[in-house]
């Protein structure tokens, strides 16, 4: 199986066609799960879309394991049916599959539980693909460090303890991606923490966030103050991602998430939550996608949705959203998925997330949306332009009103 220009993250398109990489076994196709989705999966069903003889590497999917067995065929057809459809969308009938089943043991389980468990699942999403003419080549159960076949043929059964992962490194998926500089894949749950509120200081937060909820939603409310909020959450956005610029990115995630956190107070920070449930005020951050403000902005959004706890956890669908949005739009897909799907779990009709999250599963270029926030930016740039170069009439008035005297003239003719 040959892994080519799927697997990016943030490198350019012809950095990244440069890059193929054979796997050879179950093992190496494993240890490569992570770079595919770019971080290592737990609780996780992911398929992979395989194309041509050599079996290129293509679409993939992911989706929490559903709790319930009941579940299991629906979510096996849902997958199996999104697996095709999105394939053909960007050009072509899988060829084949890949199936993962990612969980570590449950309190009192072995690994070995965890892989019976599962049996029944993998067979299921085999059955769920090859009803749709897509045969799954390899289905593999991840568990605590080691890995079995579900494929694996009668004449050399898996050993009970299953095999174990190869060491980080030594693979040549690890040796390519580091060779790319492609970060080395982090957990699932490390994304997480970096866009939820710790418990720590979560009553502080209510507080802030209560006392700007007392004196932000009334004019957002009121039609003759809306902009009067809006102009307000901007330059309060403003001004944090110039703090944000100033404090460049930190190579350490937790030392900079922490310090990120500092550079917020919390009446500043709720402020700026309350003002981006306003539509508008969102649309209009969410422009700031171009390098000079995407690392600043990016951290400015994981740390609001950090912020918002307790009854204003649902606050953090809009900034998750921006988060995600500038992730995808930076190159970061995995981020991006996590940041979304987090978006999604609080309001799952937000339209901005539904529609960004459609857009990174079907392989959109992100670029088609920052030319479309660019155009809205320059037509307010030339309509200010125009307000502030307009003639003014007598004692002030604009050039479209008449005095009552003119009015009266119209009228007599």
């Amino acid at each position: 199986m040959t892994q080519s220009n799927e697997t990016q993250h943030g490198q350019s398109s012809q950095q990244a066609a440069d890059i193929k990489v054979t796997l050879r076994g179950p093992a190496e196709l494993a240890d490569a799960l992570p770079y595919l989705l770019g971080f290592h999966p737990t609780d996780s069903v992911v398929v992979v879309a395989l194309h041509g003889e050599h079996g290129r590497f293509g679409g993939r999917l992911r989706v929490g394991l559903p709790d319930d067995s009941a579940d299991w065929p629906a979510v096996s057809a849902q997958l199996a049916e999104c697996l095709v459809r999105n394939s053909v969308r960007r050009g072509a009938q899988p060829d084949a599959a890949v199936v993962f089943l990612c969980q570590d043991p449950r309190a009192g389980e072995r690994s070995s539980d965890v892989v019976e468990r599962l049996r029944p699942f993998a067979q299921r999403l085999r059955v769920a693909c090859g009803a749709l003419d897509v045969p799954v080549v390899e289905a593999l159960c991840v568990s605590a460090g080691r890995w079995w076949s579900y494929c694996r043929p009668d004449t050399a059964p898996m050993p009970p303890e299953g095999a174990a992962l190869p060491l980080p490194g030594s693979t040549a998926m690890a040796a390519t991606a580091a060779y790319a500089g492609m970060p080395a894949p982090g957990s699932l749950r490390d994304l997480e923490v970096r866009l939820k509120p710790a418990a720590a200081r979560n009553r502080e937060h209510e507080i802030a966030l209560d006392v700007a909820s007392a004196e932000m939603v009334p004019p957002m409310l009121n039609p003759c103050r809306k902009e009067e909020a809006r102009q307000r959450t901007l330059a309060r956005a403003r001004a944090a991602l110039e703090k944000f610029q100033a404090a460049p990115r930190m190579d350490d995630p937790v030392r900079g998430d922490r310090r990120d956190d500092r550079l917020l107070g919390d009446d500043e920070a709720a402020v700026i939550i309350l003002g981006l449930q306003d539509r508008l005020a969102r649309d209009r951050v969410a422009e700031w996608v171009e390098p000079a403000q995407a690392d600043a902005a990016l951290r400015l959004w994981r740390a609001l949705a950090r912020r918002c706890a307790g009854p204003y956890a649902d606050h953090a669908a809009a900034p998750l959203t921006l988060a995600g949005w500038v992730a995808w739009s930076s190159g970061d897909e995995a981020e991006a998925r996590v940041a979304l799907r987090l978006a999604l779990d609080l309001e799952p009709r937000y339209t901005f997330a539904r529609l960004l999250h459609t857009s990174v599963n079907e392989g959109i270029d992100p670029e088609l949306l920052r030319r479309c926030l660019r155009q809205e930016r320059r037509k307010r740039v030339v309509s200010s332009a125009r307000a502030r170069r307009a003639p003014v009439g007598p004692a002030g008035r604009g050039p479209g009103r008449r005095s009552p005297g003119d009015h009266r003239a119209r009228t007599r003719r």
